[in-house]
């Protein structure tokens, strides 16, 4: 009708940055530590918009970044990613005990806006957390496509993606490997301007675990991160290990299962993946950092450390035991490598 404004369809991409760069980080170093990877976050949100584009057939309106800031005031890097072209940073708080609060919240709260206000027609989710499937369903109800875009490991599985969510989606695809490997390097292997380098000891050569279950979600981290210098014994009652919605909502009882031949393999082999990309800068002084607080381990590595036994074992919620066990076993295996 002349004189009104002809409405264009749109697409948006809703990051969780937790996510996606756990991810990325994974599938380039082994471990999700962050700081194992260097990233190009223009050349990332680049590949994001042009798969947006190219698979939904529509114009981007813009890229939704979600990530956490101390008090919520963004870091150097977070600024620099709010200043790029149709990209709206949006932070949540890390709170006292060094988790992030309200990301998920955030991105539940955007994505049910921009589809009762008729802002997108597709959306790009990229994230795996079973905790916005609901937000999922709403944005759903008022006729907004949404897609989870999930990233890629190098053997083409995608990463930490909870079969809730999945299903709920209205579909799944996973981002091109290019983009990724363009954009996400080892941070060796940029200083060094050579291909990542092998691990050297016979426990980094081998195998990863096979995964027990693939859907993953993030493991929420215990505000206490700290170890005894001796593992603690599982208590007298069966250690209770609750396994993903995804894969059921069960959960089961089993005292064996904790300080099993599997479980130790499974420890042992995150350890030391983690350590091989954490020490690669400056073992020494990586050690003497840490040592000065310790028995608390740098909530980064911390973090990292469950995340990736959480991704390895399929388990969603770590029992007290097990969390003891992988901490004790970092110290031990920190204190071979740098005596």
């Amino acid at each position: 009708m002349e004189g009104e404004r002809a409405v264009t369809s749109r697409c948006a991409v809703f990051v969780d940055a937790g996510y996606a760069l756990a991810a990325a980080a994974t599938r380039v170093t082994g471990t999700s530590l962050r700081g194992g990877i260097h990233i190009d976050y223009e050349q990332l949100i680049t590949g994001l918009t042009t798969h947006a584009e190219r698979q939904s057939g529509l114009p981007l309106l813009r890229v939704h970044w979600y990530d956490a800031a101390r008090d919520g005031v963004p870091d150097s890097t977070q600024r620099q990613i709010g200043l790029l072209s149709r990209v709206k940073l949006r932070l949540g708080r890390i709170g006292f005990d060094g988790e992030q609060k309200g990301v998920d919240l955030r991105i539940g709260l955007d994505l049910v806006s921009a589809a009762r206000n008729a802002a997108v027609e597709v959306v790009y989710l990229v994230s795996g957390d079973d905790d916005l499937t609901e937000a999922v369903d709403e944005a759903q109800a008022h006729g907004v496509q949404v897609i989870v875009l999930a990233v890629p490991l190098k053997t083409g599985e995608p990463y930490g993606l909870s079969r809730h969510l999945q299903t709920a989606a209205d579909g799944m695809e996973t981002l091109d490997a290019d983009t990724l490997d363009h954009a996400i390097t080892s941070r060796r292997a940029r200083a060094t301007n050579t291909a990542p380098l092998k691990p050297a000891s016979t426990a980094e050569q081998r195998p990863a675990p096979t995964p027990a279950i693939l859907a993953h979600r993030e493991p929420r981290p215990m505000i206490d991160n700290t170890v005894q210098p001796a593992p603690v014994e599982p208590a007298a009652a069966p250690a209770t290990l609750v396994f993903s919605s995804s894969t059921g909502g069960s959960s089961f009882s089993d005292p064996a299962y904790v300080h099993s031949d599997e479980m130790d393999e499974n420890i042992d082999h995150v350890v030391d993946r983690l350590l091989h990309t954490w020490l690669e800068g400056d073992p020494g002084l990586q050690h003497a950092a840490c040592a000065e607080n310790r028995p608390e381990i740098p909530r980064d590595v911390d973090r990292a450390l469950l995340l990736d036994l959480s991704e390895a074992v399929g388990v969603y919620d770590l029992s007290d035991p097990v969390r003891h066990h992988l901490r004790a076993r970092f110290w031990v295996a920190l204190d071979r490598r740098t005596s």
